[in-house]
């Protein structure tokens, strides 16, 4: 079974992190986007089983797109994990409220994402 996932983070480390955690999952592929405005584009024209995005971003931010994500055209119910330095309880409550499934603060350990992602999908 093939898993797709699309990570979204303006910073190339950052992304190669999460996606270098979430090729331990058997299956996992994963693409990339630098911003919530590429994201959307890749949204569009492909398939993926979960979104993992940043809120801080250039272009159009996390919450922009969570938001994007879950209205018309593309009312996608697939699940939306965000990973921030945004630590506030108002930040997550937003992004819980525009349809984010789980909230993770950074810095987070591989193990966190890669149980985080496998309990959402279904695959524990």
């Amino acid at each position: 079974m093939t898993v797709r996932a699309l990570v979204i983070d303006d910073s190339q480390l950052l992304r190669k992190s999460v996606v270098a955690a979430l090729l331990r999952i058997d299956g996992m592929t994963c693409d990339e986007a630098s911003d919530g405005g590429e994201a959307l584009r890749k949204l569009s024209s492909a398939r993926y089983d979960i979104v993992l995005t940043d809120i801080n971003m250039p272009v159009m931010d996390g919450l922009k797109l969570i938001a994007a994500v879950r209205r018309p055209p593309l009312e996608l119910e697939l699940p939306i994990v965000v990973i921030t330095t945004e630590s506030a309880v108002a930040d997550r409550d937003r992004a819980l409220a525009l349809g984010a499934t789980r909230y993770m603060v950074k810095p987070v350990q591989a193990p966190e994402v890669i149980a985080a992602v496998k309990e959402l999908l279904g695959l524990t």
